[in-house]
């Protein structure tokens, strides 16, 4: 049986987790969403339009 490596899961009090990829998350209704990036950001405000992955949505934009 080949040894397990834990992935890393970075949280930021502001910010998404970030989870060392690939990763797979499943959603609330059962669904499985797939990313095969290095490092994945997942949103935890729910403010983004890409669930489950961050789009920077909590950042609030200052006007000039």
């Amino acid at each position: 049986m080949p040894r397990r490596v834990p992935r890393r899961v970075t949280v930021a009090s502001d910010g998404p987790l970030l989870v060392e990829g690939p990763v797979e998350v499943v959603m609330e209704d059962g669904t499985v969403v797939t990313s095969d990036r290095f490092c994945v950001a997942l949103c935890t405000c729910r403010r983004t339009l890409r669930p489950p992955f961050c789009d920077t949505s909590h950042r609030r934009r200052k006007r000039d």
